[in-house]
């Protein structure tokens, strides 16, 4: 059976939600009716109260209710905390319902006051407090932060600034580095080598975090998840499989030593939107990886286009909350065989999705023999701004590059 009381509980985990919306929730009616998920609502109240300025997770819940409530019955809350860390209500769907409990709310607020003040018992002045409470109800205060106008800050910001660089220097000198606000995708056919080049750059750029930046996130909904890390640590260390399973505790100790913990792979072929914003929001990360971002699950549209076309406006919307973010889908079938991709390859999509990116990277693979290693890579979309060593006229450059399988890298073929 379907409890929206229980469903919405997950969304007041977040003292945003849970200062704006709490009030307005009935404890009474959740106490009469569901007197298991009344005693969690009251935990979470409050570890709220407590710690006014935390936002909070399940997991944090879950330990704190059975620190309260040692005797409880343990089979019966662990299988309600499971189906609460399970919901899929949709974050916008709930904030709507929320909406709606509030506005009734504040409206039998106005009810009362006016009947009080109509039988002689209430005053003016409290109506109208309800009025101006119901008015603006579904109205949120927005803190606008407004962008510099000194030009040295903004170019230190957006031209000079510290991001991620490739490990391929042709797009060190197409794209230049990318930075938090920058969303785009590479797209090719199956079996070009997309999770290889999506390891090789990403492993390059894990070398360039600090000790205080966020992770690595790779969103994985498509290759076997312990595969794709094998790719991974062979594209860190630049071995073959060989190489690696010779001396595995060397390169899982070097790999530990010298990552430490800052990139993580989620794999899941059900990844939804909001296990994606719950992660996001819980590890703060420098770089986003969905692979493939198509198939993120939490979206819903009459056609197919803008299906993903609102999977992509979302993403570009993490990439300015979080962090860098990339792409990969693939490309239809008019690429198979073709050297250089354009906006036209990329599958299911009309505009919807390419009018999201900042840059588009197709990745092209011919059948001739002799080139069964080149991969062929095109530009088609580039507005990145770049930095001091990108060359202006390969901003929608075409390179030729050579994939090596063995050790998970793509490299350049001419330098620049």
């Amino acid at each position: 059976m379907y409890l929206p009381e229980r469903d919405l509980l997950t969304l007041l985990l977040l003292r945003e939600n849970y200062n704006k919306f709490f009030p307005y929730i009935d404890l009474t009616y959740i106490r009469d009716n569901y007197k298991e998920l009344h005693y969690v609502y009251k935990v979470l109240q409050s570890l709220h109260e407590e710690y006014p300025d935390k936002d909070f997770d399940l997991d944090t819940v879950q330990a704190a209710f059975f620190n309260k409530y040692p005797d409880a019955d343990k089979n019966m809350y662990l299988g309600l905390f499971k189906t609460l860390s399970e919901t899929t209500l949709d974050s916008d769907v709930g904030l709507g319902i929320l909406k709606d409990i509030k506005a009734r709310k504040t409206a039998l607020k106005l009810s009362e006051a006016a009947f009080k003040f109509s039988t002689g018992h209430g005053d003016a002045t409290s109506i109208a407090n309800a009025y101006d409470e119901l008015e603006h109800a579904d109205e949120t205060v927005e803190q606008f932060e407004f962008v510099s106008d000194d030009l040295e800050v903004l170019v230190k910001d957006v031209y000079q600034g510290k991001g991620l660089r490739w490990r391929l220097d042709c797009l060190n000198k197409s794209l230049g580095p990318i930075r938090k606000g920058n969303f785009g995708f590479l797209f090719a056919r199956p079996e070009t080598g997309k999770t290889t080049v999506l390891a090789s750059e990403s492993t390059f750029m894990l070398t360039q975090l600090g000790q205080d930046d966020g992770p690595i996130l790779w969103f994985n909904n498509e290759q076997v998840g312990a595969e794709v890390m094998l790719t991974v640590y062979r594209a860190y260390f630049g071995v073959t499989l060989e190489q690696l399973l010779s001396n595995i505790k060397r390169y899982r100790d070097e790999f530990n030593a010298q990552v430490q913990g800052r990139f993580k792979l989620v794999d899941n072929a059900n990844i939804d939107k909001l296990q994606v914003e719950k992660t996001l929001k819980q590890f703060q990360p420098s770089l986003i990886i969905f692979d493939q971002i198509d198939k993120i699950k939490g979206f819903a549209a009459d056609r197919e286009d803008l299906r993903l076309g609102s999977i992509y406006i979302w993403a570009r919307e993490l990439a300015k909350q979080y962090a860098p973010t990339i792409g990969v889908c693939q490309a239809d079938g008019s690429a198979e065989g073709q050297k250089w991709l354009t906006m036209d390859n990329v599958a299911n999509a009309k505009t919807s999705k390419q009018a999201e990116a900042d840059f588009i990277l197709g990745i092209g693979k011919t059948h001739d023999e002799g080139s069964e290693y080149v991969r062929y890579l095109n530009i088609s979309k580039n507005k990145l701004l770049g930095s001091e060593d990108t060359i202006p006229h390969l901003r929608h450059g075409r390179f030729e590059t050579l994939i090596e399988p063995e050790i998970a890298r793509y490299k350049d073929i001419i330098k620049y």
